[in-house]
């Protein structure tokens, strides 16, 4: 198993012990000391990996005499039956990891898989499929990391990744007078020469001042795919140019078709589905 970053196993060991993972009476109850199984790590459904040695290191982290192996790699189809993984070991220590272990997988792939989706629907385009900031708590690094598996890609990290001008931003600068230019100005004369300087704009008038003022990329926000096309015909090859704002599966496709450069979903994130992912005991 490669080395996770630190706040992963921070991330592991907080869930093992909200779940109270080494006080379970059940297992000290019902199963005996040294009694040995394999636990069998399977798809019930259709999708995409990923997470698999974060759930190994989740049985490894409750037990480091188990033997996690993992059979299949991160970004793997699946279809019902798949096995992912294969652990060995005492049983209690398999039974005490397995829900923790289960949710990490279960969710990352639930990203990846719907990821994977939107991904396939826009094949053939220019565009690029993002991510957004609106992850579960704690879960960021883990979340992008199950976008990148399905195929998308990472928009900000965190806060500290780029300049990014909402409308929040701009009502707030509004008592110094100033306008949007004036502000995306303002933003890259006091960007360093690493950050890009990117704008949210709900109009095509808003579009041109912000490609007319230099920045970086525009966001387009909650624009109709014609309106979107009509963006790019003013911004033309001005600024790199992303989609945001409510697009869902039945709309990414036309979406794609106006000619953006970046798609960005905060649903893959905020509201995913956890892919159906089972273990199964047995004793040897």
């Amino acid at each position: 198993m490669s080395q996770l970053p630190p706040e992963v196993y921070n991330l592991i060991d907080a869930a093992l012990s909200e779940d109270q993972a080494f006080n379970d009476p059940t297992t000290h109850a019902l199963v005996p000391q040294g009694i040995q199984a394999v636990g069998m790590i399977r798809a019930k459904g259709n999708g995409m990996l990923a997470g698999i040695e974060i759930c190994q290191a989740v049985f490894q982290r409750i037990d480091a005499s188990l033997d996690a192996q993992v059979l299949l790699p991160d970004g793997s189809a699946l279809t019902p039956g798949t096995d992912l993984a294969r652990i060995e070991g005492d049983a209690g220590s398999i039974l005490r990891a397995e829900r923790v272990a289960l949710n990490f997988l279960q969710r990352m792939s639930g990203i990846a898989s719907d990821t994977n989706e939107y991904v396939k629907a826009i094949e053939g385009s220019q565009a690029r499929i993002v991510d957004t900031r609106k992850t579960a708590p704690g879960h960021r690094y883990l979340d992008k990391y199950a976008v990148r598996m399905g195929g998308g890609y990472n928009h900000r990290l965190n806060l500290a990744d780029g300049i990014l001008i909402k409308d929040n931003h701009i009502e707030a600068l509004r008592s110094q007078a100033m306008g949007l230019q004036d502000v995306i100005k303002l933003a890259l004369s006091r960007a360093s020469h690493t950050i890009k300087v990117e704008v949210e704009v709900e109009s095509l008038e808003a579009a041109e001042e912000a490609a007319a003022a230099g920045a970086h990329i525009i966001m387009l926000d909650n624009m109709s795919p014609e309106l979107m096309r009509q963006a790019m015909e003013i911004i033309d090859g001005r600024a790199v140019v992303e989609a945001s704002g409510g697009i869902s599966m039945e709309t990414v496709r036309a979406v794609a078709a106006s000619g953006v450069d970046l798609i960005s979903v905060g649903g893959l994130t905020h509201s995913t589905k956890a892919l159906d992912i089972s273990l199964d005991l047995e004793y040897l």
